[in-house]
């Protein structure tokens, strides 16, 4: 007998909804349930970077499943939504830090919603056989809509970006992040139904076969429980190691990091002296170059927003970039704001040349909404006048970041674009030989933005075989190996450059080759669970609605003929 045959066997019948328990235990369940629920999104907070508690992270779907196992749709729609605002309040509460609470709150209780949705899944299919496993497919499932939809998506909080490091990590290189996800949710769901056999086993105790059946269960469980860890640590055997200079011919890459005046949403009204920020300290390092005590830099990244003074319409903005990149003579990547197209704006990244001045460009494909760009302004208005300070709307651009710097293509991703999966992959697709991420972090101040963003690359260093490039006009930025471990960061809020040779790699990992597919299985497994359980009752209930209708009409027949 297996684990959720087993759980099938012995799993209460669900209480009709409108029949409470005779003796009262039913609304002390119903809080039990929902103190359950709201513990395990918690504990799942506590896994992702700020406490790096990332063991955790399986708690988050075992207290799930325990919570919405025998209970209605409806019921299970409520627990999902108390785990999911209990996740992702705290974890997304650096939203709020400069703009005040209302956004903060909204966007949890958004993000929450989609937790409700998968609450209300879990406890559809929760006496199915292999339930564990159609429960972890529907977290991965829940992950997917969420990144997608409405507009665009926010992929923030996946379990997989709690897997910067641990047994889970190298499952990256195999399937990408949603692999990385359901691994976790199947190791908690395993666990879950440890929990379920032993507890039957409890009530068991009198009928020594049935506690002996419910016992071989559980140990199953905890033996799925721990092969799926093991499983992921033997898949890191094959993988790249974690050093910068192995894999391919190397570059010697600098990162500027040229802090801010201050922290704060009046960024923007700084952008002179954070352009000047960038231009001293590539000039310092210059000097260090010509001492001897750096390399001299094949490239230099500086991050996104280190000139939001548009350099092809401001001489002067263009005339100290071009001092810079001659200083230090080589190519420098630039993160800036350009005027156009139309009435728009757009986060460009430039590589500008220290002879031949500005060349090839990316712009960023996925602006962020409420952030940089505003959907439906007046509608939003109504609830928040902050929608106002963003002035001008970005544009989205519609190539893909590869870059030819020095002689080699980097692949570059624009702050919060490290979260999507595709924007990765495409420039990987491309050809790009190292990844780089321009990110400006100092609107978030000294919160979890900056670590949790860069547990994302530090994943993605992982899925694509690739050392990554972190730069930031504040903090944090870092030089990422293919493994995933730092070698080198910078702390919040202090100018910082260093340079490193890191290798220019062309091998691809599995992920990279199947892209988008195991997301797209493993959501097919799980939305197949839920229309397995939903489809037979829709048909039940329509047959018995028929019959219902016959017995009426033959009464009515009986009577006329009566």
């Amino acid at each position: 007998m297996t684990v959720s045959e087993s759980a099938e066997r012995d799993a209460p019948a669900p209480t009709p909804a409108a029949a409470p328990e005779p003796d009262g235990r039913r609304p002390v369940r119903w809080v039990a349930r929902t103190l359950l629920a709201a513990a395990g999104g918690f504990v799942m907070f506590l896994a992702f970077p700020g406490w790096d508690l990332s063991t955790l992270a399986v708690l988050g779907p075992a207290a799930l499943s325990l919570a919405t196992r025998g209970v209605r749709f409806r019921l299970g729609l409520w627990l999902g939504l108390v785990h999911g605002l209990a996740f992702f309040t705290p974890l997304l509460s650096w939203t709020g830090i400069y703009v005040g609470s209302f956004p903060w709150l909204a966007l949890s209780v958004t993000e929450a919603l989609y937790v409700a949705l998968l609450g209300g899944a879990l406890a559809l299919t929760a006496r199915m056989r292999a339930w564990p496993l159609w429960a972890a497919a529907l977290w991965v499932a829940d992950e997917a809509l969420r990144g997608r939809w409405p507009f665009g998506g926010f992929p923030w909080g996946r379990l997989a970006f709690s897997q910067a490091e641990g047994p889970f990590t190298a499952l990256a290189a195999w399937g990408g992040a949603p692999l990385v996800s359901f691994a976790v949710a199947l190791t908690g769901t395993s666990l879950a139904a440890a929990v379920l056999a032993l507890s039957r086993a409890w009530r068991d105790s009198s009928e020594p076969e049935r506690r002996a059946g419910s016992l071989r269960a559980a140990a199953l469980a905890v033996v799925a429980a721990l092969a799926v860890p093991v499983v992921g640590t033997l898949a890191a055997l094959p993988l790249a190691g974690g050093s910068l200079t192995e894999g391919g011919p190397t570059r010697t890459v600098a990162v500027v990091q040229g802090n801010v005046p201050r922290a704060g949403l009046d960024f923007n009204e700084q952008r002179r002296a954070v352009l000047d920020n960038h231009v001293s300290r590539t000039q310092e390092l210059a000097a260090q170059v010509a001492a001897g005590e750096v390399a001299q830099p094949d490239l230099v990244v500086w991050p996104e927003n280190s000139s939001d003074i548009d350099p092809y319409l401001n001489a002067d903005a263009a005339a100290a970039i071009d001092r810079a990149a001659r200083a230090i003579d080589a190519p420098i990547l630039v993160g800036a704001v350009v005027s156009g197209p139309g009435r728009f704006i757009s986060n460009t990244a430039i590589v500008w040349d220290p002879v031949t001045g500005p060349g090839q460009t990316y712009t960023k494909r996925h602006p962020v909404p409420m952030a940089e760009y505003v959907p439906y302004r007046s509608f939003f208005r109504f609830f928040s006048d902050k929608v106002d300070l963003v002035r001008a709307d970005f544009a989205a651009g519609d190539r893909v970041g590869t870059l030819d710097m020095a002689g080699t293509t980097v692949g570059d991703v624009i702050c919060f674009e490290v979260a999507y999966d595709g924007l990765v992959q495409d420039v990987v697709a491309g050809g790009a030989s190292m990844l780089v991420i321009q990110t400006n972090n100092a609107t978030f101040g000294f919160s979890d933005e900056s670590p949790q963003q860069l547990a994302m690359s530090r994943l993605r260093a992982v899925e694509f075989g690739r050392s990554v490039v972190v730069a930031s006009t504040s903090g944090i930025s870092a030089v990422i190996a293919p493994d995933g471990s730092v070698v080198r960061s910078s702390d919040l809020f202090v100018p910082a450059t260093f340079v490193e040779d890191i290798a220019q790699r062309d091998q691809t990992t599995v992920a990279a080759r199947v892209g988008a597919w195991p997301e797209w299985v493993l959501t097919a497994l799980g939305v197949g669970a839920v229309l397995a359980v939903v489809v037979p009752a829709v048909r039940r209930r329509g047959a018995g609605s028929t019959r219902g209708t016959s017995r009426v009409e033959e009464g009515r027949t009986t009577k006329g003929r009566a």
